[in-house]
């Protein structure tokens, strides 16, 4: 996962949290709601035009956010910065408004500031660093305010902590620590932030860094699997040739020259992880020419492909091998004549290849025992490598005989990412 990936995610956790907590604000307005409904007769007018003022505005900003807002599939940018200042604006002006119209030490004493905390501790999960301090600052400038208000213009009397906890007072000593704790509160929610965003970066960074050291492992082994056809196939090529040079001096020289050729195209595929399908059965032409030259009459090779396929990717060298296990399970061991067929059509967004001969089979052996042959082992290893879960792989052999070896891969004309290769498709 990049960084700027990492990074997305941060922003879609985010939102996902924003809806949430919209969810609960309205929960909250809603039972203040309740429990101003509930004291309005013992309250006066004035201050449950207070409440009305102030919670009709804010539950239908919540409504209105929830039923506007939500349905797009990423809020807007500004949301989170405006919904915690309206948190504040509401908390503020409720606390000033009680204190005005019914005693300053009301609004300084209201136990209404601990909602100032609320706000504060929901910015790490919300914000970026940089909202999260411009709220906390925000906060701290709202709360001063009411200090200055009462204190300073309406001029409430000032006592020791002692004393103003009982009386119309309030003392200079509490309400500086109200400032000290808010602006602490404020800076711890600040860092906590900035901190969960380095430690989401940090992570991002080690995982795309885990990420290239598996592909190139990946990578590494994959070469490995296919280097390991070359010397596996040219040995059982030149035994073919050694086996004729005495018997039919000249089948065996044109086994050398088809050897020649097959070599020749199986090296333009260079290092290439998949190539067309024509290509790979164009090198599958040369080598099954080798081994019919071989065999004569005993040996029929049967193509059946759909004609529309011809440009998708393959990887390098997948069908040669398990044509080299027929012949060498199926014929090699035994007189008797063998059919190899090999197909391959599109199947929706799959291509769907397969490879099967009439010859003895396991012979009641377990299906195991095909791990260990080269070609097939290599083949379900390699499309592991490449296609991850997107692929299927199967091998069958009847009681009656004969041996198929079917597999599915993603249908692509373009050279994908192995990631892509597989998370794009499922079954």
């Amino acid at each position: 996962m990049t960084v700027d990936r990492q990074v997305s995610v941060l922003d879609e956790e985010r939102d996902r949290a924003e809806r949430k907590l919209n969810t609960v604000r309205g929960v909250v307005l809603l039972l203040l709601a309740i429990a101003a409904a509930a004291y309005a007769p013992v309250l006066p007018r004035s201050l449950n035009l207070v409440n009305a003022a102030i919670l009709a505005p804010m539950l239908a900003w919540t409504v209105g956010q929830a039923w506007f807002l939500y349905r797009r599939p990423v809020l807007p940018s500004w949301l989170p910065v405006l919904n915690p200042i309206v948190d504040v604006v509401a908390v503020t002006a409720t606390m000033g408004a009680y204190g005005i119209i019914a005693t300053p030490t009301l609004g300084l004493k209201s136990p209404m500031v601990l909602a100032y905390f609320a706000i504060l501790a929901a910015r790490p999960i919300l914000s970026s660093a940089r909202r999260a301090a411009i709220v906390a600052v925000f906060i701290l400038i709202a709360y001063a305010s009411l200090d200055f208000l009462f204190l300073v213009i309406y001029g409430v009397a000032i006592g020791d902590p002692v004393s103003a906890s009982g009386t119309a007072s309030v003392a200079l000593l509490d309400e500086g620590a109200k400032l000290a704790l808010l602006a602490a509160a404020g800076g711890i929610a600040t860092y906590a932030t900035w901190w969960h965003e380095g430690l989401a970066r940090r992570y991002a960074a080690q995982a795309q860094e885990q990420a290239v050291l598996q592909m190139r492992l990946a990578s590494s082994r994959l070469d490995s699997l296919r280097q390991q056809l070359r010397p596996h196939f040219l040995f059982n090529a030149l035994n073919a040739i050694t086996a004729l040079v005495d018997a039919d001096p000249p089948a065996a020289q044109r086994m050398i020259s088809g050897l020649g050729e097959l070599m020749r195209v199986s090296l333009d595929a260079g290092g290439a992880e998949e190539v067309p399908l024509r290509d790979e059965l164009r090198i599958l032409d040369h080598y099954t020419a080798i081994q019919r030259t071989r065999f004569e009459d005993r040996l029929t090779i049967v193509t059946d492909i759909e004609d529309s396929i011809g440009d998708s990717l393959v990887p390098t060298l997948i069908l040669q091998p398990l044509v080299e296990n027929s012949i060498h399970y199926g014929l090699a061991q035994c007189s008797a004549r063998t059919r190899i067929q090999i197909r391959a059509w599109r199947d929706a967004d799959f291509l769907a290849l397969e490879v099967s001969d009439d010859g003895p089979g396991l012979k009641g052996q377990s299906a195991d025992v095909i791990v260990e042959r080269i070609g097939i082992g290599n083949a379900r290893a390699r499309l592991m490598y490449l296609y991850g879960d997107a692929h299927s792989f199967a091998v069958e052999s009847p009681e009656q005989g004969g041996f198929r070896v079917s597999m599915r891969i993603p249908y692509h004309v373009e050279h994908m990412s192995r990631g892509d290769s597989m998370n794009a498709y499922t079954e």
